[in-house]
């Protein structure tokens, strides 16, 4: 990640997580850590997709592309921790699509007990705005890899090669939409429900409120305004402080059982 990457978008120099310090880059080591947390939990053996399984998803939505560089659009954690080593950066958008909180997680920014929500894209009408990162050819191999593992560890996406929109001009990118038939996918949450769910769940590597706070910083950076995700923070926001007023409110034992 070189100055020259942000030459469309200067305003996020520093404000992205580097490559080798993420730690949603799944590397054999955060993977074998993910794997160890996910036992503590009580999760079964085959709490995510076997590694053959996941390769053969990259091997073919990649097929036929050797000696090109890879457009990757993110539209959620990818804004700001894109786990990857990058060339290149610009905002981007994606007709037919938006972002919602619909994919369940129960690790990570969840637990078993109370399961977390992240981000995925649903189809309907409008666009969907976020960033489109350049992965120079030479890198390919090894970050898809990587960025495969991160995404596909569950099987929740259905990657493809989509037309994106950028101020410099159209590109094919790798887009992670919907897996609608996947048993993580949420049908028919209510925003009070996804709101609910966001303002309790916490997981390994942060609270889901905390996830939501991320995304409206990069929104909020970049000048996109997503009129869902801002009612939904409000919602959320309501939430936590009502909780913490009724907590605030609540008697003390020594009030209870005062004399």
């Amino acid at each position: 990640m070189t100055p020259r990457a942000f030459t469309h978008l200067p305003e996020l120099a520093g404000r992205l997580t580097p490559a080798d310090a993420s730690g949603l880059r799944l590397t054999d080591e955060v993977l074998a850590a993910w794997d160890a947390q996910a036992r503590e939990q009580g999760l079964p053996p085959d709490w995510r997709l076997p590694d053959e399984e996941v390769e053969r998803s990259r091997q073919a939505v990649l097929a036929g592309r050797d000696g090109e560089d890879l457009w990757v659009f993110g539209y959620g954690s990818l804004m700001w921790n894109p786990g990857i080593h990058f060339r290149e950066v610009r905002r981007a958008r994606l007709d037919g699509f938006a972002r919602r909180f619909a994919l369940a997680t129960t690790i990570g920014r969840g637990t078993p007990e109370c399961p977390g929500l992240v981000l995925t894209l649903r189809r309907q009408a409008g666009a969907c705005h976020g960033l489109v990162f350049r992965i120079h050819h030479s890198l390919v191999e090894t970050e898809s890899r990587l960025l495969w593992r991160r995404e596909m560890i569950r099987g929740g996406y259905c990657p493809a090669l989509l037309p994106l929109d950028t101020p410099q001009g159209g590109v094919e990118a790798l887009v992670l939409t919907a897996n609608t038939a996947h048993p993580q996918y949420c049908h028919d949450l209510s925003l009070q429900d996804t709101a609910a769910i966001i303002a309790s769940a916490c997981g390994s590597i942060g609270s889901n409120r905390d996830y939501l706070g991320q995304l409206n910083e990069q929104l909020d950076l970049l000048g996109i305004e997503d009129g869902h995700v801002r009612e939904l923070s409000d919602m959320v926001q309501s939430k936590v402080a009502k909780a913490r007023h009724e907590t605030r409110d609540r008697p003390t034992m020594t009030e209870v059982y005062a004399p």
